[in-house]
């Protein structure tokens, strides 16, 4: 029996949307309630955290989580989307690089790092995603964003392929870094393939296939399983406003607390500065 509440890994494949994920899942644990913590392009694979039921309160504390990838750059070529599946605007000879001069250059965007965010994302500027800008063939200034590279690691160089690791700050388009990295190498390129590895303690090597979702032949995750979550047993007054969903004043000092009255679990909640506030009813 599939469980109410669940958070399910996925190894998304390639040329499959981050939505396609969501249906997939939607329709085996059969509600319309799924959600997840980051987007991946339909070129990229790898790791989806899919949340569903009242899980998915916890979208937004999961997205904040750092991710790392495997990614792939194809040299001489420059295209519209940034990455291999975009209209072609420029083709050159590739230069022959240095692989230690490669190396400098990845690791001279380890830390706090400016990068302008790619013209085909779904962020929004006065109200419009830019990619509708795009599609429409309309001017728009590309808003800049501050993200951090906690490491970059050239794995690979050959022909005209680099291979590289990149641990980043969520919100990190790997697109417009790759952007960056080939500008300082004095060259175009673009990302010909990633693959998210991991989010925050998440790994893919725990991660379901499509097959396994639509097999039923799946891991669904506990709330414990994710969170470092302490049980905490209410007292009579305690349980009366914690079943009208009322912050608590509670000497303690985990992050978050499954409250528990008569052996059911009424609530997950926050703490917050000195309180605690609820993030998750059951």
């Amino acid at each position: 029996m599939i469980k109410t509440n669940g958070i399910i890994l996925i190894d998304k494949p390639k040329m499959y949307t981050s939505r396609d994920m969501v249906n997939i899942v939607s329709k085996v644990v059969r509600t319309k309630k799924v959600g997840h913590t980051g987007t991946l392009d339909p070129l990229a694979t790898g790791l989806m955290v899919v949340l569903y039921g009242k899980y998915t309160k916890l979208v937004d504390t999961l997205t904040s989580l750092d991710k790392e990838y495997i990614g792939e750059i194809k040299l001489g070529l420059m295209t519209d989307t940034l990455d291999i599946t975009g209209s072609v605007l420029k083709i050159e000879d590739v230069p022959i690089l240095d692989i230690e001069k490669i190396r400098e250059v990845f690791n001279s965007f380890i830390g706090e790092y400016e990068m302008e965010v790619p013209l085909y994302s779904a962020i929004k500027v006065n109200g419009k995603k830019l990619y509708e800008y795009a599609r429409n063939k309309e001017d728009v200034v590309l808003p800049i964003k501050k993200v951090n590279i906690y490491n970059l690691e050239v794995l690979d160089y050959k022909d005209d392929l680099i291979t590289f690791k990149a641990h980043v700050e969520k919100g990190t388009y790997i697109r417009s870094l790759i952007k960056d990295i080939v500008s300082r190498l004095d060259t175009i390129g673009v990302m010909s393939n990633l693959r998210r590895i991991k989010q925050g303690k998440f790994d893919i090597r725990d991660a379901n296939t499509i097959l396994d979702i639509k097999n039923n032949n799946f891991k669904i995750l506990d709330i414990k399983e994710v969170l470092e979550v302490s049980d905490y047993i209410l007292n009579d007054n305690e349980y009366l406003r914690v079943k009208n969903g009322n912050i608590i004043s509670l000497d303690n000092k985990s992050t978050y607390l499954l409250m528990i009255y008569n052996k059911k679990e009424l609530a997950l909640y926050k703490k917050e500065n000195e309180e605690y506030k609820p993030l998750i009813m059951y």
